[in-house]
């Protein structure tokens, strides 16, 4: 996946992840007071971190091997949910926030996130076929293939 094709999705994705984030800071807020505040910005800010570190990783795994993007697409989501999954299991006791507003945020952000990286790639209108004519473009100059 070139590089131009890979920010697409992640600018559709982080832009309204961000906006559901400030929604559940203000939700977690006036339902749970500043502890609530605290669950929710870490939410966010984990789902932003992890989400748009592994669209990275994807783009440079990808740039020079674009037959590997299925199994760097299954490798990226799997670390991603492993690490939620730790993350959840460290905090799962804690007093520094509220671990209910946390959750709902963790899991309000990351389907956001999901949600419109799809959008975005799907109306990205990608080119996934390769014609003649864009092989003769890609092929060393002086020799046809």
């Amino acid at each position: 996946m070139p590089s131009h094709d890979a920010r697409i999705p992640l600018r559709g994705a982080a832009i309204p992840t961000a906006v559901a984030g400030v929604v559940a800071l203000a939700i977690s807020t006036a339902l749970v007071g500043s502890k609530g505040l605290i669950g929710a910005l870490f939410a966010t800010v984990l789902v932003l971190a992890f989400f748009a570190s592994g669209q990275i990783a994807l783009d440079r795994l990808t740039r020079n091997n674009p037959q590997m993007l299925q199994a760097g697409g299954l490798l990226v989501y799997m670390t991603q949910i492993l690490l939620v999954g730790i993350v959840l299991a460290v905090f799962k006791d804690t007093t520094l926030f509220d671990t209910k507003a946390f959750g709902l945020s963790l899991l309000g952000c990351a389907l956001t996130w999901t949600g419109f990286q799809v959008r975005a790639a799907m109306k990205a209108k990608i080119y996934y076929v390769q014609t003649d004519s864009d092989e003769k473009q890609d092929a060393p100059s002086g020799r046809q293939p």
